[in-house]
């Protein structure tokens, strides 16, 4: 018993305890910044995404108040934060409108991908990076970011616009087409065989068909299950199903995210109304964390010498995305105000892109893949974020026939 509570069993200041009462202040701070920086960000009326993230700079490796022993729990704390927002995301819609959603924008995803994966492979080959550290800057600049889309759609209640049903097909696309890439990238890196980067691959897309099934076949039964009177079973059921999902995603190539997004639009009906009003609360905490997290990580000493590359990619990328959106909106016969928001709400890139990004750091592939992917992602995230805000505010009039 004394060994699992070491701060309130031992006396203060011996190891154990000291660690933990640092954790706990550091904790403590750093939810005291998010909370200066959401009445900041409501005082100018911004999204609070771009303070979160710069916030987190300022407490990160070479920042003002540098957060190290509680830096463990805010990162579960981040990849729990991502699952929650997609989690909720997926609960304001049903199968059969992800289903239409993807008929109608397969072939935008297409042009996502070249669009968004060349210009990131273009500028490896012209810093004179191999083809592997390219194809992964390539990854970069190709996905958008889940967590801070989601989050952002939900603050500007745009959920039930009808572009968004655009804007989450091609997030779902996109992490599709990862759990293709992240399998053969790491046979790349670590000079596995193609029969076994094949078969990680076709494991991920076999666990995504799955969860379509069960998604679309099995919804009332899961639903079903998952309810309960109680609010307390209800939440701790929900939460638990969730994190099980989200693992086992993660565990097979497929982002955490996409699992919870996934469950969301199994869960319908009472159950779905239900955890909507009891999860928005745990979701904004723990969504701080993750924009925090994503600025601790960044070191700003080793933004410098890679920030013109970085804003010139991010200049190309973010006009590719925006092209990307509207040609999806358009086909899906959405109008044009609804086409710009879709176009400028996908611009945020985020926690995937540093997740391929770190797969090169970690084998030692380029030196600068890791500071070039932060100061594009930092710069885009921001940028972003303020886009999706102005975004909102678009108009279009009517034309004359």
């Amino acid at each position: 018993m004394h060994t699992a509570f070491p701060l309130l069993w031992s006396a203060g200041g011996t190891g154990d305890a000291g660690h933990s009462a640092t954790i706990l202040i550091e904790l403590g701070i750093v939810l005291l910044v998010l909370g200066a920086l959401g009445r900041v960000a409501q005082w100018w009326g911004l999204p609070t995404i771009p303070l979160y993230l710069l916030g987190g700079l300022v407490m990160g490796q070479g920042g003002f108040i540098p957060i190290d022993a509680g830096e463990d729990f805010i990162a579960v704390g981040a990849q729990i934060g991502v699952v929650l927002l997609l989690l909720l995301l997926g609960l304001e819609y049903s199968p059969q409108d992800l289903r239409t959603g993807l008929r109608s924008t397969w072939k935008a995803g297409l042009l996502d991908l070249v669009l968004n994966g060349a210009p990131g492979f273009a500028l490896g080959i012209l810093l004179g990076w191999s083809p592997t550290a390219s194809l992964l800057l390539a990854g970069v600049t190709y996905i958008s970011s889940s967590g801070i889309i989601a989050r952002l759609l939900d603050d500007l209640g745009r959920v039930g616009n009808r572009e968004t049903p655009v804007i989450l097909s091609l997030l779902v696309m996109e992490d599709i087409v990862m759990a293709v890439f992240l399998p053969l990238v790491a046979v790349l890196l670590v000079g596995a065989s193609v029969a076994e980067g094949a078969i990680a691959a076709a494991v991920a897309i076999g666990a995504v068909a799955v969860a379509f099934v069960v998604a679309f076949r099995l919804s009332a039964v899961v639903s079903k299950a998952v309810h309960s009177r109680s609010r307390e079973l209800l939440l701790l059921t929900t939460l638990g199903l969730t994190f099980v999902v989200a693992g086992f995603a993660e565990a097979v190539q497929v982002s955490a995210a996409v699992g919870a997004f996934l469950l969301g639009l199994t869960l319908s009906g009472q159950v779905a109304d239900e955890v909507r009003g009891l999860l928005p609360p745990l979701r904004d905490v723990f969504g701080g964390f993750f924009f925090v997290f994503f600025g601790l990580q960044i070191d700003p000493a080793t933004l410098v010498p890679v920030f013109i590359p970085a804003l010139g990619l991010a200049i190309v990328t973010a006009g590719t995305k925006l092209a990307t959106g509207y040609s999806a909106a358009r086909t899906a016969g959405v109008g044009q105000a609804g086409r710009w928001r879709a176009g400028l709400s996908l611009i945020p890139r985020g926690e995937f892109s540093i997740v391929i990004a770190g797969l090169g750091v970690s084998a030692g592939l380029q030196e600068n893949i890791g500071p070039l992917a932060a100061a594009y992602v930092l710069i885009l995230a921001v940028t972003g974020s303020i886009a999706m805000r102005l975004a909102s505010k678009i108009r279009i009039a009517r034309t004359a026939p």
